[in-house]
């Protein structure tokens, strides 16, 4: 799979999603490299920050806090009260909910009540784990936007090589917004981390998804 990723995507975004597919890697000495280009392209140290948060979600704590060990590490500084990130002490655990459905349903779009039907049949346990902690308490923060997340998850997937994953949040950065070429700009920086299988799965969700007009 090739695809070119021309100015499509602005540098910051581009150098964001380079970092997405490192934290995937789990390789310190390359995350501060792309740490460091990031820096460079001028990316918000916030959205680096709620980067590395969501990442928890895809990759596990493990590999997350090897990211978030390898940004302190380069000077990445810690977040502090008023700006702009957002504070998860308190107990509102409706408006997590509320938050939470919303911001699934623009992600999931028509396939967003058979996500919930499926999650359901998996385990009881799950829809609230998905809603309210995973999109309600976390995706759904200020600090960066819904697209760039959707793009930023793309390339972990497509790291992790974790088809059906991927092909939710190809379609996912399509219902937030992204366009065609900004996704396959996406998936033509992160072939080099890519091994063959990977390199082939990716192609093969991104020719459904077209295929399907998902």
């Amino acid at each position: 799979m090739t695809t070119g990723t021309g100015p499509v995507l602005d540098a910051p975004t581009a150098a964001l999603v380079r970092v997405a597919a490192a934290v995937a890697r789990g390789k310190a000495p390359e995350l501060k490299a792309r740490f460091s280009v990031a820096r460079d392209a001028r990316v918000p140290a916030l959205w680096i920050e709620e980067l590395l948060l969501q990442s928890m979600l895809v990759v596990g704590y493990p590999l997350a806090l090897v990211a978030f060990a390898a940004w302190r590490g380069v000077g990445g500084p810690a977040p502090v009260e008023g700006d702009g990130a957002e504070d998860l002490a308190h107990a509102d655990w409706e408006s997590w909910a509320a938050r939470g459905a919303a911001v699934c349903r623009e992600v999931y779009g028509r396939a967003y009540h058979k996500l919930l039907v499926n999650l359901r049949a998996l385990h009881p346990a799950l829809e609230d784990l998905v809603l309210v902690d995973a999109y309600g308490k976390v995706i759904g923060r200020p600090g960066l936007d819904l697209k760039r997340r959707e793009l930023c998850t793309v390339a972990t997937t497509a790291v992790l090589g974790t088809a059906e994953q991927l092909h939710s949040h190809l379609r996912g950065a399509l219902n937030t917004g992204a366009s065609s070429e900004e996704i396959e700009g996406v998936l033509g920086l992160v072939e080099p981390d890519l091994g063959p299988e990977h390199r082939r799965l990716a192609g093969e969700q991104w020719a459904d998804v077209k295929k399907r007009k998902l």
